[in-house]
This record gives structure tokens, C-alpha cells and sequence, in this order.
């Protein structure tokens, strides 16, 4: 016969209340994880502190943040002071794309209530820090993408990509981001750094074709 257990199990809520997680205190009960989660679910029904002062707990029970994990957290917030935006996994430097590795690691760890409360205050002066979203994501995988194509096509003599007046849809594509990013940079919301990064690649950019960045001449 299965044994049925009055929920909330109460030793299960105390070591919960002493901060172990769901799944390590059902690993040293031998019992599903769910049955766990069942049992402190309902526990935290009747006790609507009880999750805030397992956090407690956890919190206390862990050491501080390494110096790594510092100077992670004032990389992100310099990162957002300066530029006023997260860490890309795309970015144009190793730095960048491990600070948003360690951000993502943040996430999970703050949805699990599993982040120490340095980093987790550190990060509170970061709008959006628990972001960015999966298509804040793939726009900018896409930005790079369309920059590396931009890129490429100027590396080999090919004049900037038309919008309008072309049947080429590979270059109506490239030129419609390029008219885009002119926009952008003409009304002050593109970002610092991607107008730095087309200033120093794409010489020319902003104008097109028929002015200063014309067709380069071949070598």
C-alpha cells in the first residue's frame, strides 16, 4: 500500500524554513521532488512568510559573492550607465558576451530565489536587468548579422545596398537595415556604441551612395 502523508510534511517545512531547497530535501527523503513542492506549496499557503524566510536562510547560508562575480556586477551597471543597455550574447568583445552569461546565470538564480542579496541589490539599480527577452535576443543577433553582410559587401568593392530602385531582394534587405540605422543615428536612439562601431567599420555610412561614401575606388 502506498503511504499517504498529511501535507504540509512538517519536517520537510522545517528544513525548508532552515533554507534547503525542494530538490535537495527530496534527494534526502528518497521522495519525488514534486511530492516536495506539493507539501511546501501548501505549507506556504498557510504560512505566507514561510518562502521569504527560506530565502532568509539560503541567503545567510551561502558565502558572499566572489571578487569575480563583483566586478561582474560593476561591469553590467558601467555597462548600463554608459551606454544604456545590457550586455548582448552577440557583442563586438569577449567581455561583453561573459557578462551576458553571468547575467543569465543571475536570472535563473533570482527566479529560483536563489541569488545572494548583494547581487541581487547590485543589479536593482539596472532597468530591466531580469531582461532582455527572447526577441530582444534575436534583434540583436539580427543587428549583427545585417552589420557583418554590410561588412562584407564593402570589403569587396560593392556600393551601399538601395532600398528602392533595385529588384535585388538580398540588397533591398541590407539596404532597408542601412536606411534604418540612418534614422536611427539622425534622431539620437541608436546606442553610443553601435554608432561608434558603424563609424570606425563603415566609413561613410550615413551618407551613401553618390557622396563621401560612394563605391571605393579598386586597388
Amino acid at each position: 500500500m502506498t503511504k499517504h502523508r498529511t501535507a504540509p510534511h512538517p519536517e520537510w517545512v522545517l528544513m525548508y524554513r532552515k533554507g534547503l531547497p525542494s530538490a535537495k530535501i527530496a534527494a534526502l527523503c528518497g521522495v519525488p521532488s514534486s511530492t516536495v513542492r506539493f507539501h511546501l506549496q501548501k505549507a506556504a499557503g498557510q504560512e505566507p512568510g514561510l518562502r521569504e524566510e527560506h530565502r532568509r536562510a539560503l541567503a545567510a547560508a551561502k558565502p558572499g559573492p566572489s571578487r569575480a562575480a563583483m566586478r561582474n556586477l560593476a561591469d553590467v551597471i558601467a555597462l548600463h550607465q554608459a551606454e544604456g543597455r545590457l550586455p548582448a550574447p552577440s557583442g563586438a568583445t569577449a567581455r561583453e558576451r561573459t557578462l551576458s552569461v553571468w547575467l543569465a546565470r543571475c536570472r535563473r538564480e533570482a527566479a529560483a530565489g536563489t541569488l545572494s542579496a548583494e547581487l541581487r541589490e547590485g543589479l536593482s539599480v539596472v532597468p530591466g536587468w531580469y531582461g532582455p527577452s527572447a526577441r530582444a535576443i534575436r534583434d540583436e543577433a539580427r543587428w549583427r548579422q545585417r552589420f557583418e553582410e554590410l561588412i562584407q559587401l564593402r570589403a569587396g568593392g560593392g556600393d551601399w545596398p538601395r532600398h528602392q530602385k533595385t529588384l535585388d531582394e538580398q540588397e533591398r534587405a541590407l539596404g532597408l537595415w542601412l536606411h534604418s540605422q540612418r534614422i536611427s543615428a539622425r534622431h539620437g536612439v541608436m546606442g553610443p556604441a553601435k554608432v561608434k562601431l558603424l563609424d570606425s567599420a563603415l566609413p561613410g555610412w550615413r551618407e551613401g551612395r553618390g557622396r563621401r561614401g560612394g563605391r571605393r575606388p579598386k586597388q
